[in-house]
Protein backbone atom coordinates (compact mmCIF):
# COMPACT_ATOMS: atom_id res chain seq x y z
CA UNK A 1 0.00 0.00 0.00
CA UNK A 2 1.27 3.47 -0.84
CA UNK A 3 0.29 6.47 1.22
CA UNK A 4 -0.70 9.44 -0.94
CA UNK A 5 0.74 11.97 1.50
CA UNK A 6 4.37 10.80 1.58
CA UNK A 7 4.35 9.77 -2.10
CA UNK A 8 3.08 13.10 -3.40
CA UNK A 9 4.80 15.13 -0.73
CA UNK A 10 8.23 13.64 -1.37
CA UNK A 11 8.15 14.38 -5.09
CA UNK A 12 6.16 17.59 -5.42
CA UNK A 13 5.63 19.34 -2.12
CA UNK A 14 8.60 21.12 -0.58
CA UNK A 15 6.97 22.06 2.69
CA UNK A 16 8.40 19.85 5.46
CA UNK A 17 7.85 22.53 8.09
CA UNK A 18 4.14 21.74 8.50
CA UNK A 19 2.40 18.41 9.20
CA UNK A 20 0.30 16.68 6.58
CA UNK A 21 -3.47 17.10 6.52
CA UNK A 22 -4.17 13.59 7.73
CA UNK A 23 -2.07 13.65 10.88
CA UNK A 24 -3.15 17.20 11.72
CA UNK A 25 -6.80 16.26 11.23
CA UNK A 26 -6.44 13.23 13.50
CA UNK A 27 -4.97 15.50 16.16
CA UNK A 28 -7.80 17.98 15.69
CA UNK A 29 -10.46 15.28 15.96
CA UNK A 30 -9.05 13.79 19.15
CA UNK A 31 -8.29 17.07 20.90
CA UNK A 32 -10.66 19.03 23.11
CA UNK A 33 -12.02 22.02 21.24
CA UNK A 34 -14.34 24.74 22.50
CA UNK A 35 -17.93 23.65 21.93
CA UNK A 36 -19.68 26.32 19.87
CA UNK A 37 -23.41 26.63 20.32
CA UNK A 38 -25.30 28.12 17.38
CA UNK A 39 -27.98 30.48 18.60
CA UNK A 40 -30.28 32.16 16.05
CA UNK A 41 -30.65 35.90 16.70
CA UNK A 42 -32.73 38.47 14.82
CA UNK A 43 -30.87 40.33 12.09
CA UNK A 44 -30.48 44.07 12.78
CA UNK A 45 -31.14 44.65 9.07
CA UNK A 46 -34.48 42.93 8.80
CA UNK A 47 -37.07 41.75 11.28
CA UNK A 48 -38.14 38.98 8.89
CA UNK A 49 -34.69 37.44 8.47
CA UNK A 50 -32.28 35.89 10.92
CA UNK A 51 -28.55 35.37 11.22
CA UNK A 52 -26.58 32.97 13.38
CA UNK A 53 -24.38 34.23 16.16
CA UNK A 54 -22.11 31.96 18.13
CA UNK A 55 -21.16 32.06 21.78
CA UNK A 56 -18.41 30.15 23.53
CA UNK A 57 -19.31 27.60 26.14
CA UNK A 58 -17.22 27.40 29.30
CA UNK A 59 -16.93 23.64 28.93
CA UNK A 60 -14.83 21.71 26.44
CA UNK A 61 -16.13 18.64 24.67
CA UNK A 62 -13.82 15.90 23.40
CA UNK A 63 -14.21 14.91 19.76
CA UNK A 64 -14.81 11.27 18.92
CA UNK A 65 -12.30 9.43 16.73
CA UNK A 66 -15.02 8.35 14.32
CA UNK A 67 -15.70 11.23 11.86
CA UNK A 68 -19.41 10.37 11.82
CA UNK A 69 -19.53 11.32 15.51
CA UNK A 70 -18.03 14.78 15.03
CA UNK A 71 -20.05 17.56 16.63
CA UNK A 72 -22.17 19.38 14.07
CA UNK A 73 -21.33 22.61 15.86
CA UNK A 74 -17.65 22.73 14.90
CA UNK A 75 -16.99 25.61 12.50
CA UNK A 76 -13.83 25.60 10.37
CA UNK A 77 -12.29 28.43 8.36
CA UNK A 78 -10.47 27.14 5.28
CA UNK A 79 -7.84 29.15 3.37
CA UNK A 80 -6.50 28.22 -0.09
CA UNK A 81 -3.65 29.99 -1.95
CA UNK A 82 -1.87 27.12 -3.68
CA UNK A 83 -1.73 28.69 -7.13
CA UNK A 84 -3.56 31.53 -8.88
CA UNK A 85 -6.80 32.03 -6.93
CA UNK A 86 -7.23 33.35 -3.39
CA UNK A 87 -10.05 31.49 -1.66
CA UNK A 88 -11.61 31.13 1.77
CA UNK A 89 -14.62 29.25 3.07
CA UNK A 90 -16.37 28.59 6.34
CA UNK A 91 -17.67 25.04 6.76
CA UNK A 92 -19.53 23.32 9.55
CA UNK A 93 -18.41 19.84 10.57
CA UNK A 94 -21.65 18.29 9.30
CA UNK A 95 -20.62 19.34 5.79
CA UNK A 96 -22.69 22.51 5.52
CA UNK A 97 -20.84 25.22 3.59
CA UNK A 98 -21.66 28.50 5.33
CA UNK A 99 -19.73 30.67 2.87
CA UNK A 100 -17.11 30.57 0.14
CA UNK A 101 -15.26 33.45 -1.50
CA UNK A 102 -12.83 33.34 -4.44
CA UNK A 103 -10.68 36.15 -5.85
CA UNK A 104 -9.54 35.27 -9.37
CA UNK A 105 -6.22 36.19 -10.98
CA UNK A 106 -7.59 35.86 -14.51
CA UNK A 107 -6.15 39.20 -15.64
CA UNK A 108 -2.66 38.16 -14.53
CA UNK A 109 -3.00 34.85 -16.38
CA UNK A 110 -3.85 36.71 -19.58
CA UNK A 111 -1.07 39.26 -19.10
CA UNK A 112 1.73 36.74 -18.47
CA UNK A 113 0.41 33.82 -20.52
CA UNK A 114 0.11 31.63 -17.44
CA UNK A 115 0.92 31.72 -13.75
CA UNK A 116 3.85 33.97 -12.76
CA UNK A 117 4.66 32.86 -9.18
CA UNK A 118 5.97 36.19 -7.91
CA UNK A 119 3.09 38.15 -9.41
CA UNK A 120 0.64 35.58 -8.07
CA UNK A 121 2.14 35.89 -4.58
CA UNK A 122 1.72 39.67 -4.63
CA UNK A 123 -1.87 39.33 -5.81
CA UNK A 124 -2.62 36.89 -2.98
CA UNK A 125 -1.07 39.25 -0.43
CA UNK A 126 -3.19 42.15 -1.67
CA UNK A 127 -6.54 40.38 -1.26
CA UNK A 128 -6.05 37.68 1.40
CA UNK A 129 -7.35 39.81 4.28
CA UNK A 130 -10.39 40.95 2.29
CA UNK A 131 -11.23 37.43 1.08
CA UNK A 132 -11.03 35.91 4.56
CA UNK A 133 -13.06 38.72 6.12
CA UNK A 134 -15.72 38.42 3.43
CA UNK A 135 -15.97 34.68 4.04
CA UNK A 136 -16.46 35.28 7.76
CA UNK A 137 -19.01 38.02 7.12
CA UNK A 138 -21.04 35.91 4.70
CA UNK A 139 -21.11 33.09 7.24
CA UNK A 140 -22.13 35.55 9.99
CA UNK A 141 -19.28 34.44 12.25
CA UNK A 142 -16.25 36.04 13.86
CA UNK A 143 -12.81 34.57 14.53
CA UNK A 144 -13.82 33.90 18.13
CA UNK A 145 -16.61 31.66 16.87
CA UNK A 146 -14.26 29.35 14.95
CA UNK A 147 -13.22 25.91 16.15
CA UNK A 148 -10.11 25.69 13.95
CA UNK A 149 -8.35 27.12 10.90
CA UNK A 150 -7.42 24.90 7.94
CA UNK A 151 -4.96 25.95 5.23
CA UNK A 152 -3.42 24.39 2.13
CA UNK A 153 0.25 23.58 2.74
CA UNK A 154 1.05 21.86 -0.56
CA UNK A 155 1.64 20.75 -3.15
CA UNK A 156 1.57 24.09 -4.92
CA UNK A 157 3.64 27.20 -5.57
CA UNK A 158 5.66 27.85 -2.42
CA UNK A 159 5.46 31.65 -2.76
CA UNK A 160 1.67 31.49 -2.99
CA UNK A 161 1.25 28.86 -0.28
CA UNK A 162 3.22 31.06 2.10
CA UNK A 163 0.60 33.82 1.92
CA UNK A 164 -2.19 31.52 3.05
CA UNK A 165 -0.09 29.84 5.74
CA UNK A 166 0.93 33.18 7.21
CA UNK A 167 -2.69 34.34 7.33
CA UNK A 168 -3.82 31.08 8.95
CA UNK A 169 -1.02 31.26 11.52
CA UNK A 170 -1.96 34.83 12.36
CA UNK A 171 -5.61 33.96 12.99
CA UNK A 172 -4.84 30.73 14.83
CA UNK A 173 -2.26 32.43 17.03
CA UNK A 174 -4.37 35.48 17.78
CA UNK A 175 -7.46 33.48 18.78
CA UNK A 176 -5.79 30.37 20.23
CA UNK A 177 -7.22 28.05 17.57
CA UNK A 178 -5.89 24.72 16.26
CA UNK A 179 -4.34 24.99 12.81
CA UNK A 180 -4.80 22.16 10.31
CA UNK A 181 -2.34 21.81 7.43
CA UNK A 182 -4.21 20.43 4.40
CA UNK A 183 -2.59 18.35 1.66
CA UNK A 184 -3.91 19.80 -1.58
CA UNK A 185 -4.50 16.54 -3.43
CA UNK A 186 -5.94 14.72 -0.42
CA UNK A 187 -8.45 17.56 -0.06
CA UNK A 188 -9.49 17.12 -3.70
CA UNK A 189 -10.05 13.42 -3.07
CA UNK A 190 -12.03 13.90 0.13
CA UNK A 191 -14.20 16.81 -1.02
CA UNK A 192 -16.44 14.22 -2.69
CA UNK A 193 -17.46 13.11 0.80
CA UNK A 194 -18.38 16.70 1.65
CA UNK A 195 -20.80 17.07 -1.25
CA UNK A 196 -21.91 13.40 -1.30
CA UNK A 197 -22.17 12.48 2.35
CA UNK A 198 -23.40 8.95 1.59
CA UNK A 199 -20.11 8.14 -0.12
CA UNK A 200 -18.22 5.53 1.89
CA UNK A 201 -14.68 4.18 1.75
CA UNK A 202 -13.23 2.63 -0.32
CA UNK A 203 -13.75 4.67 -3.50
CA UNK A 204 -11.74 5.63 -6.56
CA UNK A 205 -10.94 9.23 -7.48
CA UNK A 206 -9.53 10.86 -10.58
CA UNK A 207 -7.71 14.04 -9.51
CA UNK A 208 -7.04 16.61 -12.23
CA UNK A 209 -5.70 19.74 -10.60
CA UNK A 210 -3.24 22.10 -12.21
CA UNK A 211 0.11 20.33 -12.39
CA UNK A 212 -1.12 17.13 -10.77
CA UNK A 213 -3.08 14.28 -12.35
CA UNK A 214 -3.65 11.14 -10.27
CA UNK A 215 -5.89 8.10 -10.25
CA UNK A 216 -6.16 6.83 -6.69
CA UNK A 217 -7.98 4.31 -4.56
CA UNK A 218 -9.05 5.93 -1.28
CA UNK A 219 -9.32 3.21 1.35
CA UNK A 220 -9.71 5.43 4.43
CA UNK A 221 -8.50 8.73 5.83
CA UNK A 222 -4.77 8.82 5.12
CA UNK A 223 -4.82 5.47 3.29
CA UNK A 224 -4.50 5.80 -0.48
CA UNK A 225 -3.14 3.70 -3.32
CA UNK A 226 -1.84 5.61 -6.34
CA UNK A 227 -3.02 3.67 -9.39
CA UNK A 228 -1.57 5.95 -12.04
CA UNK A 229 -0.38 9.39 -13.00
CA UNK A 230 0.98 11.31 -15.99
CA UNK A 231 4.66 10.90 -16.87
CA UNK A 232 5.05 14.38 -18.36
CA UNK A 233 2.98 17.56 -18.18
CA UNK A 234 -0.34 17.32 -16.41
CA UNK A 235 -3.45 17.93 -18.49
CA UNK A 236 -4.03 21.45 -17.17
CA UNK A 237 -0.43 22.48 -17.78
CA UNK A 238 -0.53 21.08 -21.32
CA UNK A 239 -3.70 23.03 -22.06
CA UNK A 240 -2.16 26.25 -20.69
CA UNK A 241 0.95 25.85 -22.87
CA UNK A 242 -1.11 25.02 -25.95
CA UNK A 243 -3.40 28.02 -25.42
CA UNK A 244 -0.39 30.29 -24.97
CA UNK A 245 1.25 29.04 -28.18
CA UNK A 246 -2.01 29.58 -30.07
CA UNK A 247 -2.40 33.09 -28.66
CA UNK A 248 -5.76 32.32 -27.01
CA UNK A 249 -7.46 34.22 -24.20
CA UNK A 250 -6.07 32.76 -20.96
CA UNK A 251 -8.29 34.68 -18.55
CA UNK A 252 -10.39 31.54 -18.06
CA UNK A 253 -7.27 29.32 -18.18
CA UNK A 254 -6.06 27.21 -21.10
CA UNK A 255 -8.57 24.36 -20.94
CA UNK A 256 -11.73 26.38 -21.64
CA UNK A 257 -9.88 28.45 -24.27
CA UNK A 258 -8.75 25.36 -26.20
CA UNK A 259 -12.21 23.78 -25.87
CA UNK A 260 -13.92 26.86 -27.28
CA UNK A 261 -11.58 26.88 -30.28
CA UNK A 262 -12.01 23.12 -30.76
CA UNK A 263 -15.76 23.53 -31.19
CA UNK A 264 -14.99 25.36 -34.44
CA UNK A 265 -12.84 22.51 -35.76
CA UNK A 266 -13.44 19.22 -37.55
CA UNK A 267 -13.51 16.24 -35.19
CA UNK A 268 -12.66 13.89 -38.09
CA UNK A 269 -9.66 15.83 -39.40
CA UNK A 270 -7.07 13.84 -37.41
CA UNK A 271 -6.99 10.06 -37.41
CA UNK A 272 -5.48 8.59 -34.24
CA UNK A 273 -3.83 5.18 -34.33
CA UNK A 274 -5.72 4.05 -31.22
CA UNK A 275 -9.32 5.13 -30.84
CA UNK A 276 -10.65 6.48 -27.57
CA UNK A 277 -13.20 3.63 -27.43
CA UNK A 278 -10.38 1.07 -27.51
CA UNK A 279 -8.62 2.86 -24.68
CA UNK A 280 -11.75 3.03 -22.56
CA UNK A 281 -12.53 -0.66 -23.15
CA UNK A 282 -9.05 -1.85 -22.18
CA UNK A 283 -9.31 -3.75 -18.86
CA UNK A 284 -7.29 -2.38 -15.95
CA UNK A 285 -5.38 -5.14 -14.16
CA UNK A 286 -4.75 -4.06 -10.57
CA UNK A 287 -3.12 -6.03 -7.78
CA UNK A 288 -4.33 -4.42 -4.56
Amino acid sequence: MVSLVPTIGSTISRLPFLPSFYFSFRALRTSKLPHRELTPTPSPLSSSSAVHSMSNSNSSKPIAENPSNLSDNLVILGIETSCDDTAAAVVRSNGEILSQVVSSQADLLARYGGVAPKMAEEAHAQVIDKVVQEALDKANVKELDLSAVAVTIGPGLSLCLRVGVQKARKIAGSFNLPMVGVHHMEAHALVARLTEQELQFPFMALLISGGHNLLILARDLGQYVQLGTTIDDAIGEAYDKTAKWLGLDLRRSGGPAVEELAREGDAESVKFSVSSSQILNTPLNLSL
